[in-house]
């Protein structure tokens, strides 16, 4: 297996398919990263443009090239991120001829972020599409030709922000890719894509990172403390993602807050219930009260789990007497149905929903689970 495909995190599978690919020397013009944010599909894209180059460079030309790739460095490897839109803006303007000087200033940042941490998320305010200009210059990209180089990069992230005139443009690139050029898609969602784009794309999934891989991760690249990464696991559904987020939002605070608001919910202590979610109200954070959703949830299947077997291993190990007490009182009731209205509220946050209506919404699902008792 090629060393920087090994030094891929988790996700043996797609380790195989991509060296499998690297040896037969037929090498496809596009791919197509599916899987949950957070898995590593764009380290994975970075590691396997620096494993094509070395493959087919001589020593002392990848010693060269393998940095600059490493580094996203043009023209080696073309990086597109959904970009702000700039005042007056129109889709003839380049990406950032319009952005004012503290925003290019603030990309440029995530970017140099992204560099030393492909793991990093890239976070710029605004950023909820991917420009038709970022598609169009991937032309000047490939009016260049670099024969010090076997394959040049282009890299899309969260590819499904693109919009149709986008995608559309992307297609007419796809349908006629220039010799060592690879496309790379990264997509959570990649229903949001044309088929036309996904039939020209060879697709590789990617899961969820076992635990001992995400703590791996989460001390090797964003230098969390082990027990710090080792509590916060476990809730993270294997993305560095959640995991990170869990921990910038007060991972303490989120378990305590999940808990009294289930306890004050079951109990119909509705007001005390609203008035956890207050500050997250106040500010609009919108991350954090999906945080809590996704924690109830975890509580809620760690109930299930627990009811069957009271010697279950739950996530909420450190408050099992939350489940004991509830199991005694309320041992036939159905969480599944609340479960799925909790993770549908979840869902709703991407079109702006009425944040107040929301909480309002899952306080009253957990009501209705000690209703009829």
């Amino acid at each position: 297996m090629n060393s920087f495909i090994e030094e891929i995190t988790g996700n043996d599978k797609v380790k195989i398919i991509l060296s499998n690919i690297l040896e037969s020397g037929k090498i496809p013009h596009a791919f197509l990263f599916t899987g949950a944010d957070g898995v590593g599909k764009e380290n994975t894209a970075i590691s396997f443009a620096k494993a094509l180059n070395h493959k087919y460079l001589t020593s002392e030309i990848s010693q060269k090239i393998i940095p600059l790739i490493d580094s996203l460095t043009e023209p080696y490897i073309k990086y597109i991120v959904p970009l702000p839109r700039g005042k007056s803006e129109t889709d003839q303007n380049d990406p950032y001829e319009k952005l004012t000087e503290d925003e290019v200033d603030q990309i440029n940042l995530e970017f140099k972020k992204k560099y030393f941490n492909h793991y990093y998320r890239i976070q710029i305010p605004r950023a909820n599409f991917i420009k038709i200009s970022s598609i169009r210059d991937i032309k000047k990209f490939l009016s260049f030709s670099y024969e010090d180089v076997k394959y040049r990069i282009i890299l899309v992230s969260q590819a499904h922000l693109m919009n149709e005139e986008a995608q559309n443009a992307l297609l007419k690139n796809l349908e006629e890719p220039p010799e060592g050029v690879i496309f790379i898609l990264c997509t959570s969602a990649p229903e949001k894509l044309r088929e036309t784009i996904r039939s020209r794309c060879w697709k590789v999934n990617f899961q969820p990172l076992k635990n001992d891989d995400l703590i791996k991760v989460l001390i090797d690249k964003f230098d969390i403390e082990s027990g710090i990464a080792k509590e916060v696991v476990p809730f993270a559904g294997g993305s560095t993602q959640t995991a990170i987020s869990l921990i910038e939002n007060d991972f303490e605070d989120l378990l305590d807050k999940t808990i009294k608001i289930l306890r004050y919910s079951f109990g119909k202590k509705y007001h005390s219930a609203l008035l956890e979610f207050e500050e997250m109200l106040s500010e609009s954070d919108t991350t954090k009260i999906k945080l809590i959703i996704t924690m109830i949830i975890i509580w809620l299947n760690d109930f299930q789990k627990f009811r069957l077997d009271d010697k279950a291993q739950v996530f909420f190990s450190k408050q099992i007497e939350t489940l004991e007490k509830f199991n005694s009182k309320f041992p036939d009731v159905n969480v599944s149905n609340v479960t799925n209205q909790l993770d549908k509220i979840s869902t709703y946050f991407r079109n702006n929903i009425n944040t107040n209506i929301s909480v309002s919404n899952i306080i009253f699902q957990l009501s209705t689970l000690t209703s009829a008792n």
